[in-house]
């Protein structure tokens, strides 16, 4: 599941993957607009929309845009809770999550980081085979949720898998690593 979040829309995608074959489940917004200027009942709606896709589609991941640092602090710290309360909702249901900065995204979808969202938008068009979407501006945030979940299918191979970060997986993978049972000597205190 690939989320770009947001505190008007915030984009989200369902991607299935079978080899190296990958199927849109779905994709499209939670918009919030209508909900005011109230950042808490957003934040609520993120949380409870969040839940009902985890539970409707059973995600073994989320991949998450991590958010930029732009000038405004009021908006960042804004962008920041909506992220948290989107992955908290993931982690209420022990799914694991990776986060990628917008360039890294941008890079692995197009081939540039400096793409805009109408050049990812174009470029998953091709890529997955998607029809063209009627409206456009409101499906952009969509389409960078899909362009977040591509990219973590990208990534497999690079990163570790997402919630596999343990010391006993470590030992696993790493038998000669390990130093096993040593004897320790205490030194000598001078006198």
């Amino acid at each position: 599941m690939g989320v770009d979040p947001g505190t008007q829309i915030m984009g989200y995608a369902v991607i299935e993957v079978r080899g190296q074959h990958v199927k849109v489940l779905q994709y499209d917004v939670i918009n919030m607009k209508a909900l005011g200027t109230n950042h808490a009942v957003k934040l609520k709606r993120i949380f409870t929309r969040m839940l009902e896709l985890i539970d409707e589609f059973l995600p073994d991941e989320l991949a998450i845009e991590a958010p930029f640092y732009g000038v405004n602090v009021q908006s960042m710290l804004k962008l920041g809770r909506a992220q948290g309360v989107a992955i908290a909702a993931c982690l209420s249901r022990d799914i694991p999550f990776v986060e990628y900065a917008p360039t890294k995204v941008k890079q692995a979808v197009t081939g540039s980081g400096s793409a805009d969202k109408e050049q990812v938008a174009r470029m998953l068009r091709q890529t997955l085979e998607l029809p063209p979407i009627e409206e456009a501006p409101k499906f952009l945030d969509a389409t960078d949720a899909l362009a977040v979940a591509l990219c973590h299918h990208y990534q497999q191979g690079n990163n570790v898998k997402a919630g596999s970060k343990s010391w006993g997986k470590f030992l696993e993978d790493n038998p000669g690593r390990t130093l096993g049972t040593t004897t320790v000597k205490k030194a000598a205190r001078p006198k």
